[in-house]
């Protein structure tokens, strides 16, 4: 079974505590491309924040939509709500969560994000080692100036489960700096 007429994922949500400041880390630190900003959105007479997105119904929001890489679509959420909870979830937390982007040269990556003001990189890359089916992968996290999960992953040679199965976890071929020489992508 699945959803009728599914093709795909169409984005993923973040909250964020400064719409502006992600945005700015999205675009300028990442390489994403902001495609709009939208909002506030509010109800202040009814109840429509809380029945469609089950928050406070004094509630208002601000978004932007970025575009990254060739094919995923991340939606930054501000939120102004009075009983808003303003700790990031920590991975092992219920409602931890984080994004993996795929990089030729995680050693590089890393060293990039060490640079940026603000982002911790946890530890060293790390190779994922037999049995794992993910053997042959290695990541590293980051975590945002605003406590942001963000993993960077590369497996230039594969992964253990690819003989197992005709199933791929492939990023595109294309770079994120090619992506405007190939617009149909």
């Amino acid at each position: 079974m699945a959803i009728p007429t599914a093709r795909g994922i169409d984005h993923v949500g973040y909250t964020v505590p400064n719409l502006e400041e992600a945005v700015a880390f999205f675009t300028e630190v990442l390489g994403g491309e902001l495609v709009f900003y939208a909002g506030p959105f509010s109800d202040p007479d009814g109840n429509w924040m809380q029945t469609n997105l089950d928050v406070d119904p004094s509630t208002s929001l601000r978004l932007a939509m970025i575009r990254m890489g060739a094919d995923t679509n991340i939606e930054l959420f501000q939120y102004y709500a009075p009983d808003q909870n303003t700790v990031m979830p920590r991975n092992s937390d219920h409602g931890g969560r984080h994004f993996a982007i795929y990089v030729d040269d995680i050693h590089a990556a890393a060293e990039y994000m060490r640079g940026i003001p603000g982002v911790t990189v946890l530890g060293e890359p790390t190779l994922n080692e037999p049995p794992s089916p993910n053997a042959g992968s290695t990541f590293v996290y980051t975590r945002t100036p605003w406590g942001m999960y963000i993993e960077l992953l590369s497996a230039p040679d594969g992964q253990a489960y690819e003989s197992t199965t005709a199933k791929r976890l492939k990023p595109t071929p294309l770079t994120w700096d090619t992506r405007a020489e190939h617009p149909a992508h």
